[in-house]
């Protein structure tokens, strides 16, 4: 297939991605922005999506459900509006880390497509999750945790605050405002969850380039051996280097 890729990166603006922000994961925010920034060769600007900040603007009221694992569980579909339906822009959850330039992802990008993001066939297992949200199952599970929104395209001016605050979760975690032609595909390892995903040893085609910690991740204890914690650990790790270094410089 042939790419028609005349987003916002064609004409040197940073490239958008939006991270879903949760108080009880502010580590794991941290660790995957610095896990983007430091791998990117192109230029990217990061906002964090925060609930409370939005609540503040008049952009979100809807009450939280009992459902609702992570304070950015609806937020997260303004991203086309907060990009003002204009360009190319990324949603992903918190607990990613990224291990490969963000650019290699920005070059699939294809216009035709209302969004993009890939299409894991996930089940899972548990019951609940390590931090003890409940773990819900539902139609194109973890779809929505990793989504590149063609925020031009038309049918995503559906996504109003209006909708975003008052749909069901089925309506907006399914994508049901597009047809099953308006959304591309990615390759797994883009959003490769760890628990569930493989890699096939001589395959390089299997590994990630982006893990996505789906059940919990290092920063809670209860995950600290669970795999690619190792990764995971290093990228804190490296982070906490270089804001020391920041921090001596500044005194």
């Amino acid at each position: 297939m042939t790419m028609n890729n005349t987003n916002d990166l064609s004409e040197k603006k940073p490239f958008r991605i939006f991270i879903g922000y949760d108080a009880r994961e502010d580590l794991a925010y941290k660790v995957c922005h610095h896990s983007i920034t430091k791998r990117s060769s192109i230029p990217v600007e990061i906002i964090p999506i925060v609930q409370q900040d939005l609540r503040k603007k008049g952009l979100y009221w809807r009450e939280t459900g009992q459902l609702e694992s992570t304070e950015f569980s609806f937020s997260r579909f303004l991203t086309p509006h907060l990009s003002d339906y204009q360009g190319w822009a990324m949603f992903i959850d918190c607990d990613f880390l990224y291990l490969a330039d963000i650019k290699e992802l920005t070059d699939l990008i294809n216009d035709e497509y209302a969004i993009m993001c890939v299409q894991n066939d996930y089940t899972p297992k548990e019951t609940s999750k390590m931090d003890g949200a409940v773990q819900t199952v539902y139609p194109r599970k973890n779809w929505s945790s990793m989504v590149l929104y063609n925020c031009g395209h038309p049918k995503n001016k559906t996504l109003t605050p209006e909708v975003v605050n008052t749909q069901t979760g089925a309506f907006l975690h399914r994508f049901q405002w597009l047809e099953d032609e308006d959304i591309g595909s990615i390759p797994f390892v883009w959003n490769f969850l760890e628990g569930h995903n493989s890699v096939v040893e001589n395959d390089p085609t299997t590994q990630p380039k982006a893990v996505h910690y789906t059940r919990g991740g290092p920063w809670f204890d209860a995950c600290k051996d669970c795999e690619f914690a190792d990764l995971w650990l290093n990228e804190l790790e490296e982070y906490n280097k270089e804001n020391k270094k920041e921090g001596d410089s500044a005194n």
